[in-house]
């Protein structure tokens, strides 16, 4: 049986930043942020205690990019300056 996912989840193509486009993911998530922690995840799932991961989200209904940082240790988040 195939699950739907729910309205409110959207896709994202997610890859890191200093890597080209054509390497992203696909990630069905609620928000920009949850993406990138989601990609991050996978990506580096042993996490590196003092490493950070520049990360670039889209939506791939609306083209809409959001660049995120997020520290590998400890799971923030916050958007790239």
């Amino acid at each position: 049986m195939t699950q739907t996912p729910s309205p409110d989840v959207r896709r994202f193509s997610v890859h890191a930043s200093e890597e080209v486009r054509a390497r992203a993911q696909m990630v069905e998530e609620r928000s920009f942020e949850a993406a990138a922690l989601r990609f991050c995840a996978e990506q580096h799932p042993h996490g590196d205690l003092f490493g950070e991961a520049a990360v670039m989200v889209e939506d791939c209904e609306t083209g809409e990019q959001q660049c995120f940082r997020v520290d590998l240790g400890s799971g923030d988040a916050e958007p790239c300056g």
